[in-house]
């Protein structure tokens, strides 16, 4: 491993801030705009994949859980592994082999499923990076795999063009690992920067903005590794996860900011930053709500996150799989409210993808090949849709699937084609769209013709007062139905 100079480094991440545009304060990082691939695109998949794929048990939080003495995953590691201190955490790096692991499959799974980008998790909470770095030995490239596993990737997709993007859950790590000080563990003192564990700090209240503040040589590490994994992969999105809202992290988060904004005009491309709740200010990034989405649609640019298990973002033998269904109608929701679904599988340790995660995307780049003209390169209308259906708001709001009705449509926008997608196609094959009623307050004017997307049905319709009345005598389908009107 190469050691990194620090202090140099340091010192190249202001000078590159010092002759770019953006700076590092929320001013100029308010000019940032959204790179036209990324709202074109609408739909991307996110990969939990890591050492925490080993035990691949309860969920990616393994790591601290199994420290903690309370939990189901300290009992299991007891009856599976043994004692901490003979069995830790650390020990699962020589089993992570990803010894089937093949990036070329992964590349045409995504492509084939209708994703236009893809997020690796590059590090987790746990520490151990995907990828080669200067900064620490506990990576892929040096350790388990013996690979850049993130390089492997970055190659493949981009072949299939893909377009790579990265996350880093690097800041929870301050405190992650800090249960298995509390007992007699393989996590104790001394631990020096660079070390797998460090720093194991206690851990705060999580909705605690100032508690348990990182310290500055803690910072300066989050900081050149967020900068190392943006130089050494260029990837066109990166994503961090939660507590970066944590005060201390503000001054850092600004000056990575106006350093990847600035590489990326170097690059000669435009790139973007996810953020969640408000740790960056409002326009300076994109915006991701995890595990949920916004009832109305909103002017800026946003995204879901969220995977195709309700209880875990990597695998697990025990995943409680969604449908695909539910997944589409809800990609549909949310691209008709100005945003994006980033949506996650979790490879096995081995490299392979689960068969329930592979039959999902499957399903979805089907409805995709038939529909994906009202998602790809689309905008949103005057409204995102109409229904009785209430789509509740805010994160972790998941937990169930929303019973969409045949009255729940959405609407985008690409030339002069409106795409009316029905979110549950109904029996009779009669659909009633009141946003296109005559003397609509959201069109007043004529519709030329409308067509069926994936079906030889040529609809008939009318339009009076309370709505435009679709009717279709052969359509029959569980998934959801495009039609696309074309207006004069």
């Amino acid at each position: 491993m190469r050691i990194m100079d620090k202090k140099k480094e340091m010192q190249a991440i202001e000078d590159t801030i010092a002759r770019g545009r953006f700076k590092d304060d929320w001013d100029s990082l308010a000019s940032f705009r959204v790179p036209e691939w990324y709202k074109d695109a609408k739909f991307g998949i996110f990969i939990h994949w890591g050492l925490y794929s080993v035990p691949a048990f309860s969920s990616e939080w393994y790591s601290r859980n199994m420290y903690m003495k309370d939990s189901k995953e300290y009992e299991h590691h007891i009856r599976t592994y043994g004692e901490h201190k003979q069995f830790g955490y650390k020990d699962f790096i020589p089993m992570f082999k990803a010894e089937r692991f093949d990036a070329e499959e992964w590349a045409e799974l995504f492509s084939r499923c209708g994703a236009k980008y893809v997020m690796p998790v590059a590090e987790h909470h746990d520490g151990f990076q995907m990828y080669k770095s200067g900064l620490s030995r506990f990576n892929a490239y040096e350790m388990g795999p013996g690979r850049d596993l993130l390089a492997e990737m970055k190659t493949a997709f981009e072949r299939k063009g893909l377009e790579l993007c990265v996350s880093s859950h690097r800041a929870e790590h301050w405190f992650f690992m800090s249960h298995g000080k509390e007992f007699d563990s393989d996590i104790h003192e001394p631990l020096a920067c660079g070390d797998f564990y460090w720093p194991a700090m206690p851990e705060p209240d999580h909705q605690d903005l100032e508690g348990s503040p990182p310290n500055r040589e803690f910072l300066e590490d989050w900081l050149l590794r967020c900068c190392e994994l943006a130089d050494r992969y260029r990837p066109k999105v990166f994503y961090f996860d939660w507590w970066i809202q944590n005060a201390a992290f503000k001054p850092y988060l600004k000056k990575f900011a106006a350093y990847y904004y600035n590489r990326g005009e170097e690059w000669g491309y435009p790139v973007a930053i996810n953020y969640k709740h408000d740790a960056f200010m409002f326009g300076t990034a994109v915006l991701d709500v995890e595990r949920g989405q916004f009832a109305d649609l909103k002017p800026r640019f946003w995204q879901t996150c969220t995977a195709v298990a309700r209880n875990s973002w990597c695998y697990t033998p025990d995943n409680e799989y969604k449908s695909p269904v539910e997944i589409i109608q809800n990609l549909v929701d949310i691209v008709s409210k100005n945003g994006s679904l980033l949506l996650n599988v979790g490879p096995k340790a081995d490299g392979t993808i689960p068969d329930e995660d592979r039959d999902i995307l499957l399903a979805i780049g089907e409805w995709l090949r038939i529909n994906g003209e009202a998602i790809y390169g689309t905008t949103y209308w005057k409204t995102s849709g109409e229904g009785p259906t209430v789509i509740k708001e805010g994160q972790f709001t998941d937990g169930a699937a929303t019973a969409f009705t045949s009255a729940d449509i959405r609407f985008t926008v690409k030339g002069s084609y409106l795409y009316a997608t029905v979110l549950a196609y109904p029996e009779d094959g009669i659909v009633r769209i009141r946003s296109l009623k005559e003397h609509s307050p959201h069109y007043h004017g004529f519709i030329r013709d409308i067509r069926v997307l994936g079906f030889d049905d040529k609809p008939s319709w009318d339009r009076n007062d309370e709505a435009l009345t679709i009717r279709t005598a052969t359509v029959k389908s569980s998934v959801p139905v495009v039609f696309r009107i074309e207006l004069e």
